[in-house]
């Protein structure tokens, strides 16, 4: 299964430490963002990793040339987007160099999840095909800076929020069968989020709790947070 991995946001609200270097190759205890994802990807195996970029992106094709020489048994690819597509729109544009797999993984460059257990995340295609899910999601208790969640999950299921109080947040971690962006055009920009609206409606999405250590990287202080535990 390939791996996309989402670097190509402006992190506004990592300014200023974003003016200069994209998000994802901020440092966490002394390791860029993205490299910890590399890592995890390379020790489970996977053999093809493809990232987006827009804002910075020379920065992004640079460390990805130097972290292709540490991983030679992984194909990288870099796809480049003149400004941000959104994250569906990122991802439709990418679809060529996902090929020719049905189902890809897709995780944001700027979470922090060590020890995720890609083997295990890889292990659930089969009962996907099997089950004809469209998208399978990553859920994490609700964090304080996002107390009202994003969705349900109800026996392997995820529903709309508004079916339950018990919501969980979306990790930024999910499979996805490239049928869900066919209808978009490349370099067009296009929400995630609405159209997992609509395959949670059409019950089409799947789910499980993460049970990781995770963390939206989303402002200097929980950056600082992080490299204060170092």
């Amino acid at each position: 299964m390939p791996v996309m991995i989402l670097a190509a946001g402006r992190g506004e609200r990592m300014r200023p430490l974003t003016d200069q270097q994209p998000k994802p190759l901020l440092k966490v205890q002394g390791l860029a963002l993205i490299d910890w994802h590399i890592q995890a990807i390379a020790n489970a195996g996977f053999k093809k990793v493809v990232v987006n970029h827009a804002w910075l992106g020379s920065q992004i094709v640079e460390h990805i040339a130097s972290v292709r020489l540490q991983y030679p048994n992984i194909e990288f690819h870099t796809s480049a987007e003149d400004t941000a597509l959104e994250t569906a729109g990122g991802i439709a544009q990418a679809i060529p160099l996902l090929d020719p797999q049905d189902y890809f993984l897709v995780i944001n460059g700027d979470v922090f999840t060590p020890g995720l257990d890609f083997n295990v995340i890889q292990q659930t295609i089969p009962e996907l095909r099997k089950n004809g899910v469209a998208a399978f999601l990553w859920m994490v208790p609700n964090p304080p800076h996002h107390p009202q969640g994003d969705f349900c999950l109800e026996g392997g299921k995820v529903m709309p929020k508004e079916s339950s109080i018990n919501t969980h947040t979306f990790s930024g971690i999910g499979i996805y069968h490239r049928s869900i962006f066919s209808h978009i055009q490349a370099h067009s920009v296009a929400k995630l989020a609405p159209l997992l609206r609509d395959l949670i409606e059409a019950g089409k999405v799947g789910g499980a709790l993460l049970h990781t250590p995770w963390t939206d990287v989303g402002t200097p202080e929980r950056l600082q947070e992080l490299n204060n535990q170092s």
